[in-house]
């Protein structure tokens, strides 16, 4: 037998089949596009996403008959949402984390009730990215949809509802809405009510690893599963690669780099504070029932070394795909050994945390004539790391203890990256043996509701291993903290600047 966890992201979807000891069994992965139909729109089409789910859930059951596929869980990029009418048609697009139209409703908010308040319920710092900010901008602007909607569903909640089930949030995402009550564990009658929202617009909510039910054999049969297959309530994306990574206890976080750069701490206390307010630091449910997550993010991440990539190293692309090398492999390689001599300021999407600035922009700093190619991709590693370490300082102060990271994700594959991570962090930096955290989170969460998994937060312990820790060089760190100082002032000084640049591109584009 089996478990599978299907990680359905914001540009592609992995399924990855385990083994009871942990071991990948089979995997399947599929991209599809992000739209732009207008400047700073970010959206994905989910009949699109519901097709290459269906593809990856399909491949990894025709290569697992001798291990079938007995349970699942999900694990879902946050925030992203979309009106499903009631003969499950998607009536929209679904509007995606880092979409800017929303950008304007913390004020309306404000005027309604305080930050510190909010928090204190939803445990999500004021930001317009959340659900709740996406189902009332179509209340506004399409009413039409608006009206038609059975449900507004994020991800999980969305492929439940495909494979024949009643959908279902786990705590963990519905959290990334801005409507959950946190410490009662259900949709918040006060956050509800303030918006103008029924509660039955929403799917239900339940705690991590609870059976969300069987899949129907019509549609087993119809995707290519085998039958009898339980699913699980998984997690928001980043707390279940925490769980995957075997984070089960304070003092280490996860370190996830994809399209989103991201930290995510576990600790058993629900704290929030003025002081995590101002930080703009978030506390909300884990996968593991009585621990508590919080997020720290930059929205370019990753997609910034994909930017230089798509722009700058056509050659590369090409020695790649005659080679059969990796292309980023190729471009870290012009890495120089010592720290580079320029800053980048990696806000080339909408900022995360601590800023959440929809205005600020992205910037390079120090460029000369003798700069070289190899000089500009060490400082795209840098700069992502720098915006990281700022929010590490910042968690640190609100009283998380972080002394230890697992890195995860497409990043993990880099051993340039990873120990300039370990360098600028001036801490270690562990690799666990699979990269697939992620679906491995969701995966022993669907184990636990098919009674396979006894205990989760121990199985996790015992199941992932680490093969390798890089520690930081002293020496590199020394150098890295002296330009991190630098680094603190680039974006209070560049604030007013890029903002002004962002309304005259906002005035071109209408």
């Amino acid at each position: 037998m089996s478990l599978l966890g299907l990680d359905v992201g914001t540009t592609g979807t992995k399924a990855v089949a385990f083994d009871l000891d942990g071991r990948v069994i089979a995997s399947a992965y599929r991209e599809y596009p992000l739209y732009s139909p207008k400047p700073g729109w970010q959206e994905l089409n989910p009949e699109e996403v519901w097709k290459n789910v269906k593809e990856v859930l399909a491949e990894v059951a025709s290569k697992t008959r001798q291990d079938p596929i007995e349970a699942m869980g999900l694990s879902a990029q946050g925030e992203a949402c979309h009106a499903v009418a009631e003969d499950g048609s998607c009536l929209t697009n679904s509007i995606v984390t880092f979409d800017a139209r929303t950008a304007h409703m913390p004020a309306w908010w404000m005027e309604r009730i305080s930050r510190l308040e909010l928090a204190q319920i939803t445990g999500m710092p004021l930001h317009g990215m959340y659900s709740l900010n996406k189902i009332l901008w179509w209340k506004e602007n399409e009413p039409e949809a608006y009206k038609k909607a059975w449900k507004f569903l994020c991800y999980e909640d969305f492929v439940h509802h495909r494979l024949g089930l009643e959908p279902c949030m786990s705590h963990s995402l519905a959290a990334r809405t801005m409507a959950l009550d946190v410490k009662a564990g259900d949709w918040s009658s006060k956050i509800l009510d303030i918006a103008g929202v029924d509660r039955s617009l929403l799917p239900a909510a339940a705690p991590s690893g609870r059976p969300v039910g069987t899949i129907p054999d019509k549609v087993a049969d119809d995707i290519g599963l085998p039958r009898g297959i339980i699913v699980a309530t998984g997690g928001h994306d980043q707390p279940a690669g925490s769980l995957g990574a075997g984070i089960t206890k304070s003092g280490e976080a996860m370190y996830a780099t994809g399209t989103v750069e991201c930290i995510a701490p576990v600790f058993d206390t629900f704290t929030v504070t003025q002081e995590t307010v101002d930080y703009n630091l978030c506390c909300y449910p884990s996968c593991l029932e009585g621990l508590y997550a919080s997020i720290s993010f930059n929205f370019t991440g990753g997609s910034l070394l994909k930017w230089y990539r798509d722009t700058f190293a056509r050659y590369e692309q090409e020695q790649a795909g005659a080679s059969g090398e990796d292309v980023y492999d190729l471009i870290c390689r012009e890495v120089p050994p010592e720290p580079e001599d320029l800053l980048i300021l990696p806000h080339f999407t909408v900022t995360g945390t601590p800023h959440f600035d929809t205005q600020s922009r992205g910037a390079i700093l120090g460029l000369g004539l003798e700069t070289t190619r190899g000089e500009i991709v060490s400082a795209i590693l840098s700069g992502v790391i720098y915006e990281m370490k700022l929010n590490i300082e910042l968690l640190q102060k609100a009283g998380v203890d972080i002394s230890l990271l697992k890195n995860v994700g497409g990043g993990a594959k880099s051993p340039t990256w990873i120990q300039r991570k370990a360098d600028i962090m001036n801490m270690p930096v562990a690799l666990p043996e699979t990269a697939e955290a992620a679906a491995f989170g969701a995966a022993l969460l669907g184990g636990k509701a098919a009674g396979k998994v006894d205990d989760v937060k121990k199985t996790a312990e015992e199941l992932v291993k680490v093969k390798e820790v890089y520690q930081p060089d002293p020496a590199a760190s020394r150098a890295y903290q002296e330009r991190f100082a630098l680094y603190k002032k680039v974006y209070p000084a560049l604030k007013d600047i890029n903002h002004e640049l962002t309304g005259l591109r906002q005035q071109k584009h209408g």
